[in-house]
Formats: structure tokens, sequence, C-alpha cells
């Protein structure tokens, strides 16, 4: 048994009091989700159906997360294109499809923010609402570290920076029924939802449309509906004027229950997006160089990876960065894992320690079968397949390492063996179009 004194107690609910809360603070605890302190929010960890159902939910059918504790800029003016693009990884003028096309109004795309020595200060989604205005969508707290980023290299540019922190509701719906849920309550479904391809967007959450086309719910509210996510499955990002969040939320939960949605906390979240291979700003990516790891994609490489097709903050220290070292994922072979801060280290099989691990969590939509990996949402799984789970995540190590290579994971409490791998969770479904992930029958 621990004892506390007054004293700590006193300073446990200090802290407990500054810490912020979204505007679903209060559906949270009616429901009795369980709360933490995660980005100086008081956040829903899980609720009582558990962490497993929510993240079966994403899998099988949708869910839907409290994500308004995320921070978002506003970059307008004319040097506005300018200054992203010397800030902000991704070459904006090739970073659209598979033909590489230039961002335009509609479009969004994924990368990072880096210090000169190549750290990361955070890594961000671009949305480009108008010619000279873009959104930037960073992690919860981050909005004013990266607007003072921002405005150390804007110089003299026709740049205007604006911290919507705070100043939003924003959730996501998740899985596979995510369109069909969203058919029953927006204003004019077939037209918004028809076409809208991965890492694109329409609308807006203010009283103004864009070229892309306005999208209002059912009582006119307008919103900026996004085919994006942090979970690898098909589904959508919602942003909204905060005093209509809970309404949205408690709509879009009336509108999903013959499809079974789910409210989910952060910690199906980690699980969802560790499987999915996306990483966590802060633990997996974070003041060291982002190079050799698996978010390559990121960053502006040519055709043969050798180097990049533009200038930017950091690119030097990647080019020149000549080490083994590295990140690279992982996946199990049972549910079991390690605990990141007991501290858990990586050894080779033969017991030599090379390195950290930077995630460690179970998703427990997947398993093996003859040694090959399936998932709940896999076509082809056998007839019978009921996943246990396997445990996956991200190490770092100071020696190079290649898929297939096995590698033993270790903390206080046990050691388990797992191969390092290019891909955790098969056959996700977040590219699937639209039109295939709405046909009767299909999902």
């Amino acid at each position: 048994m621990t004892c506390l004194s007054a004293a700590s107690i006193g300073e446990d609910l200090q802290e407990q009091r500054e810490l912020k809360k979204t505007r679903l603070y209060n559906w949270h605890t009616t429901q009795r989700a369980n709360m933490a302190n995660f980005g100086d929010y008081l956040m829903p960890l899980w609720y009582p159906s558990g962490v497993r159902n929510e993240h079966f939910a994403v899998l099988t059918s949708a869910g839907i997360f409290d994500t308004s504790h995320m921070a978002a800029i506003i970059v307008e003016g004319a040097d506005a294109f300018d200054l992203l693009q010397r800030c902000f990884s991704k070459d904006l003028r090739t970073c659209v499809g598979k033909n590489r096309h230039a961002l335009s109004p509609g479009k969004c795309v994924y990368g990072v923010f880096l210090k000169e020595e190549g750290d990361v200060i955070d890594d961000a989604i671009v949305y480009q609402l108008h010619r000279h205005l873009y959104m930037v969508v960073v992690n919860s707290g981050m909005g004013s570290e990266l607007i003072l980023h921002l405005a150390a290299h804007a110089g003299d540019g026709n740049v205007k920076l604006t911290d919507l922190s705070d100043r939003l509701g924003k959730m996501d719906i998740q899985g596979p029924l995510s369109a069909r849920v969203l058919e029953k309550i927006l204003e004019d479904p077939e037209t918004v939802l028809s076409d809208l391809g991965y890492f694109t967007f329409r609308g807006h959450f203010e009283k103004r449309s864009l070229a892309a086309g306005s999208v209002r719910l059912q009582d006119g509210t307008p919103i900026l509906l996004s085919r994006t996510g942090y979970t690898g499955e098909f589904g959508f990002e919602i942003f909204i004027q905060p005093d209509r969040f809970v309404d949205l939320w408690e709509m879009i939960l009336n509108a999903g229950t013959d499809y079974e949605v789910k409210p989910c906390g952060l910690a199906a979240r980690d699980s969802l997006r560790t499987g999915a291979g996306l990483p966590l700003s802060h633990q997996d990516i974070g003041p060291w160089p982002f190079i050799k790891n698996p978010w390559h994609f990121a960053l502006p490489f040519n055709a043969d990876q050798t180097v990049f097709t533009k200038h930017f903050i950091g690119d030097k220290a990647l080019l020149k960065l000549n080490t083994p070292a590295g990140t690279y994922g992982f996946v199990g072979y049972d549910l079991r894992k390690v605990l990141i801060h007991d501290p858990a280290v990586v050894l080779t099989a033969d017991g030599v320690q090379i390195g950290v691990v930077l995630t460690c969590v179970t998703d427990m939509g997947i398993d093996r079968v003859e040694n090959r990996i399936y998932s709940v949402g896999s076509l082809d799984k056998p007839d019978d397949f009921k996943p246990r789970g396997l445990c996956c995540g991200f190490v770092k190590v100071n020696t190079k390492l290649n898929y297939g290579d096995p590698i033993v994971l270790k903390d206080q409490r046990r050691e388990i063996k797992v191969v390092i791998t290019n891909g955790i969770r098969p056959d996700r479904s977040a590219r699937f179009p639209i039109k295939e992930m709405m046909s009767p029958g299909k999902h």
C-alpha cells in the first residue's frame, strides 16, 4: 500500500485542475471513461466496453474519437506557400498522388517540421484551403511552438499566423462503415462523399465555402470533412466550430446505432496506429535526425532516393548523416508486450544490447496462421480466424537491421522474441475507394 502525504495529494489535485478539458469532458466522465493526462488534456483512455472492443469496432464497423486536443494553425498570405515550402518536409509542388501533382485546394499532405540539425519539432498534416490559405494540424500543445518556429523563418514575408488551438472541435470516425454513418447526418451526402479520395477534403468549419465545395450537416452546420485519420483504416476527420462539437458527437452516435459505432479512447488509437505502422510524435520520432526510419515517405526524396527535390530546414543534416543507427518496425508471435518505461531494451539473438524500445502495444485484430499474418479485415483470412493479437511497435537501434531479422525485447519482467518487419497489420482499408466501401454487402 502506498501512502501519500497531504502535500502530494494537493499537488496532484492542483495538476489535475490545471489540465485542459475538451468540450466532451463531461460526456466522457458521464460514460465512465478512464481519464488520464495526455498532451496537457484530460482525455479518455478507454470506455467500459474495453480497449479490445474499441479496437475491433474500427476494424469491423466504426469507432469515433475525441481529437479536439490536437492543435491547428492557419497560415495565410501571399508568402504562405514559400514559408511552408521552406519549413515543411514535403515538396508541396510534387506531393500529391502517384503522378506527384502539386498541393491544391481540397488536398492535404503529411510531413514533419525539423530543426536545422534534422531533429523533429513535430509531425503535421498541411491542408490547402485556398491559394494563399493553409491549415496545419499538429499535436496537442504544439501550436504555439510551431508558430514561433514559422515566425522565426517568415522574416518580412507577407504571412499571417493564427493559432486555432482550443478554438476548434475535432473528431475522427474510423472504420469500414464510417461513410454509411455519415450518409445519415450530412446534407446532400451523395455530392459530399462522391469520389472523396484519400488525403482529400471538402468544406470548412466556418461560414464560407471552399473551391472544393461546402459541407453541411442536415441542420445547416458547416464542417470540414477530411479523408484522413490515424488508424490505417477507412475513415474521416471532422472539424467543426466548438459550440457544435458535442451535438455532432451525439448525432453520429445516434446515426451509428444500427452499425454498433463505439466511442474509442486513446488506448485503442495507440494500438490501431501502431498496427498501421504510424509514428507517435515525441515517442517514435523526436529529438534525433528524421532519417533511416519507416517514414521516408514524409521526405522529398527524388526517384532514386539519393537527394531531395527541394531545400528545407534540416535537409543538409539528414543527407550528411552517416550512421548505421535507425528506427524499425517489429511484430511478435503472441500478444505479450514489454513496458517501454520499465525501461525496455533491444537485444540481438545472442544477447547483445543494441537499442531501446520506442513503442510496444498489442494489435488485437491480427494473428499468425502458418507463419502468415492475417487481420480481421483480410478478405482471404481462414474461415475460423479468431485473432488473439500480436505485439508490435518500433525500436531504435545503433546498428543496421534487415526485414526478417530476429531480435529480443527485454524489460524487468520478461523477454520476448519479435522480428523486424516493413508492415504490421495487413489489408488496411484507409486507401480503399469510397465507392467500394459504400457498396451494399461489401463490408
